[in-house]
């Protein structure tokens, strides 16, 4: 079926191609959702000179602010404006009048005159304050029956309640709902887009992040959203560019293997990750980072201190460094990162650091085992390896941090502070490999010149299960105090 596309290929694919010539879509919300901006973002992605759009205001703000409002936006073309996209007000039509009939019998009479590609009505739940329900109802029943022949798409916006969406002529008249919402929260609220309905396409369920930014309206589908296939065990190994590692882990990590690494702040996880980073490059891989701490700039100068030079690999396009400040941090934005990533092909090599500052700083605790699980299964179905990063706690006996979740990962390696003598050291061990035989011992691990480096096996030790300090104690007995 052909399908106008809204120039916004998340939406398209949210909308199951995009929207059906001749269909009505109901665009829903409270202010501030993005309404206004969406539907004049589609028009001007869309509009030509041959099929324009044309945008119907009723009592709404006056279409000299509307053009102020837009000036900002990159899809905004003034050169556009009447020849591709059309401002038309409706206001002197219902000021005097009862009765609907001559507004609707103009839009009819445009969408067949002139053939436009897109029709917005801004806002349709105005009209209800000038008419009776029945009256309405009978009112857009005209009109949408009417203009589907002329093969344009109906966009009716309007600040509906999901309570009035359940018995409002414009939602049984639709062929699609689209409903935003605006959710107030700390530190950044939030919206976010749902297709309630979407007659003659198969889109995509749940509520995806929405951002306005400067470069206007923009969507992220949730990732639980798409059904990923089983991925087959991958064949041959993925070399972790951490000296000694590999040879703890059967020669390296499992392609396509999602691989864990817990630790305390400072212990050297980021360290870590720029090892197995700078591995895939030297193997002229492609890479991406996904870091919400250390900036861009950040990250190349402590490669530097190692002398590992990012700065070319990024103008070759092999490395994409996506910082993600803590703050902003949303879990349908760091997934369509990953995802567009992955679409471009050859990316072999995934980092997340960290996961324990996704998992708090969404603040979608109840959702995050279904995010983590969706997330690893579209990064495996790419053939890609993931190596994530996550906080343990400094002090004292670790802690399980993803209670319940560290199951999703196929390897976990933890790295942890241990008293050494009149030293604080750091250890090493590889907790789990699934379907893979791995050493169980726990290895002595530095920060050298070459990055994190695993060193020799440690035969004394005390707490190595938590359940004290982890003590280094050669040459006596391992008994805890």
């Amino acid at each position: 079926m052909k399908r106008l596309t809204t120039g916004l290929a998340d939406l398209d694919m949210i909308l199951g191609g995009g929207l059906i010539p001749g269909s009505v879509v109901l665009l829903a919300g409270p202010p501030g959702s993005g309404k206004t901006i969406l539907a004049q973002q589609i028009c001007f992605n869309r509009a030509t000179a041959e099929h324009k759009a044309v945008y119907y205001t009723t009592l709404s703000e006056p279409h000299s602010k509307l053009v102020e409002h837009l000036e900002e936006f990159p899809f905004f073309d003034p050169g556009g404006l009447d020849s591709r996209v059309e401002y038309v007000h409706l206001g002197d039509m219902l000021r005097d009048t009862d009765d609907l009939a001559p507004l609707i019998d103009e839009v009819v009479r445009k969408a067949l005159d002139d053939e436009p590609a897109l029709v917005v009505i801004d806002s349709t739940k105005m009209l209800a304050d000038f008419v009776s329900g029945q009256a309405l109802r009978t009112a857009l029943y005209d009109l949408t029956s009417r203009v589907a022949h002329s093969g344009a798409v109906l966009l009716l916006l309007g600040e509906y309640t999901p309570e009035e969406m359940l018995t409002g002529a414009e939602s049984s008249l639709a062929d699609g709902i689209v409903q935003l919402a605006y959710q107030s929260r700390e530190p950044v609220d939030r919206r976010t887009l749902r297709v309630v309905k979407m007659r003659g396409t198969t889109h995509l369920d749940g509520a995806h992040t929405v951002q306005i930014t400067t470069d206007g309206f923009q969507v992220f589908p949730r990732v639980e959203s798409f059904v990923t296939d089983d991925v087959p065990p991958g064949a041959g190994r993925v070399p972790t560019g951490l000296p000694g590692l590999d040879a703890l882990m059967g020669g390296g990590i499992p392609n396509a293997d999602a691989t864990l690494v817990l630790g305390p702040s400072g212990v050297g996880k980021t360290v870590g990750c720029l090892n197995y980073l700078v591995e895939g490059l030297s193997r002229g891989e492609h890479c991406l980072y996904v870091t919400f701490q250390d900036t861009t700039d950040q990250l190349t100068r402590l490669a530097e201190e190692f002398g590992w030079d990012l700065t070319a690999a990024r103008d070759e396009d092999r490395l994409m460094i996506s910082h993600v400040p803590v703050g902003e941090l949303e879990l349908d934005v760091v997934a369509a990162v990953i995802r567009h990533r992955l679409a471009g092909g050859g990316v072999t090599r995934i980092v997340i650091d960290s996961l324990a500052e996704m998992a708090h700083a969404a603040r979608e605790a109840e959702r995050f085992p279904a995010y983590l699980r969706s997330l690893l299964g579209l990064v495996r179905a790419a053939g890609a390896s993931l190596w994530v990063t996550s906080e343990t706690r400094t002090f004292g006996p670790m802690e399980e941090p993803l209670v319940g979740l560290m199951f999703l990962f196929h390897n976990v390696v933890q790295i942890r502070y241990i008293e050494h003598c009149a030293e604080v050291g750091r250890v090493l061990n590889v907790l789990k490999m699934r379907h893979s035989r791995h050493d169980n011992g726990v290895h002595a691990c530095h920060i050298t010149d070459d990055g994190l480096a695993v060193g020799d096996r440690l035969d004394h030790l005390t707490g190595v299960l938590g359940w004290t300090v982890l003590r280094d104690c050669p040459g006596e007995s391992c008994v805890t105090d």
